[in-house]
């Protein structure tokens, strides 16, 4: 899908800095989304640390 933004230079020049690899401003802007939705990912999943999500009734034994 082709989106016409105003982008921030100096923050796509800080993400291209921080990945060597990144040729393209759209580089870029993919590599920084997909960063933030796995760090949002990951502290969604820390939330649940410390939760007693395994049922009680559950037997491991049984699946073998």
């Amino acid at each position: 899908m082709r989106t016409n933004i105003d982008l921030d230079d100096r923050l796509i020049e800080k993400v291209m800095a921080i990945n060597p690899n990144l040729r393209t401003k759209k580089d870029a802007v993919n590599f920084a989304l997909l960063d933030y939705v796995q760090a949002r990912e990951t502290e969604s999943l820390l939330d649940l640390m410390g939760q007693d999500l395994v049922d009680p009734g559950y037997d491991h034994k049984a699946a073998r």
